[in-house]
Formats: structure tokens, C-alpha cells, sequence
């Protein structure tokens, strides 16, 4: 069924949409076949997802929000965590990695909202 309206939703709308990993026009199509592989268009509306290429921005957005909240954890915890040294690599680098990859596609499926939203050109 083709998508009836071609009103546009807004800013706010498009990126919460895009952070559910769902098509930021319509709100109900997924944009992903797999972790990271981008749907050809939404199931639901239409929309090609081709002209959104976030390239770069997806991990840096996403390292850049894991490293300052691991960074703040481990200066608050430094204090308190008497454990040898390999444990804490183990525990710090794993948790940061497992951080990593859960925000990843939700930070991507965001971008591609944003670029939606602005009607950025790639």
C-alpha cells in the first residue's frame, strides 16, 4: 500500500523514528535487513533509503557518546575498584565494546533521520 500523505513529519518526529531503527517518514517500515545493511526502500511507504548514506557519522557519534560515559564511569569508580589489572582490562574494554555495538545501529538508523529531516545531500 503506497504511503497516501506526502506531508513530511517534523524534526523531533523523523529522528525518534530513525533512533527505533523504523523509516523516519512514515514511522512503521523498518530501515534495516540485518545489524548495519540498509533496506532498498520501506515496505510500508515507499520511501528509498539509498539517498540517506550516513557513512562516517554513525561511529563516530556512537564512540564519541561510549567513550564519555565509560571515561566518566571509571574516573567515579577509580577509587573504589581495588581489582589486578587485567581484570579491569577485561571488564572496562568488553564493556566498552558491547556498548558500542548495541548503539550502533540506533545511532546510524538517527543519522539517517537527521539527513531525512534536513534534506541533506549526500
Amino acid at each position: 500500500m503506497p504511503y497516501q500523505s506526502q506531508r513530511n513529519p517534523g524534526f523531533i518526529a523523523s529522528l525518534m523514528r530513525g533512533l527505533r531503527r523504523r523509516c523516519p517518514r512514515c514511522g512503521e517500515g523498518k530501515m534495516f535487513s540485518g545489524y548495519l545493511s540498509v533496506q532498498h526502500a520501506c515496505a510500508t511507504c515507499g520511501m528509498e533509503f539509498e539517498p540517506l548514506r550516513s557513512d562516517d557519522a554513525p561511529p563516530y557519534f556512537t564512540l564519541f557518546i561510549v567513550g564519555h560515559v565509560m571515561v566518566s564511569l571509571y574516573v567515579a569508580a577509580w577509587r573504589f575498584v581495588e581489582a589486578p589489572l587485567w581484570a579491569q582490562a577485561v571488564f572496562w574494554c568488553g564493556t566498552t565494546a558491547v556498548m558500542s555495538l548495541a548503539l550502533l545501529p540506533f545511532i546510524k538508523g538517527g543519522v539517517m533521520a537527521v539527513i531525512f529531516a534536513t534534506k541533506a545531500k549526500g
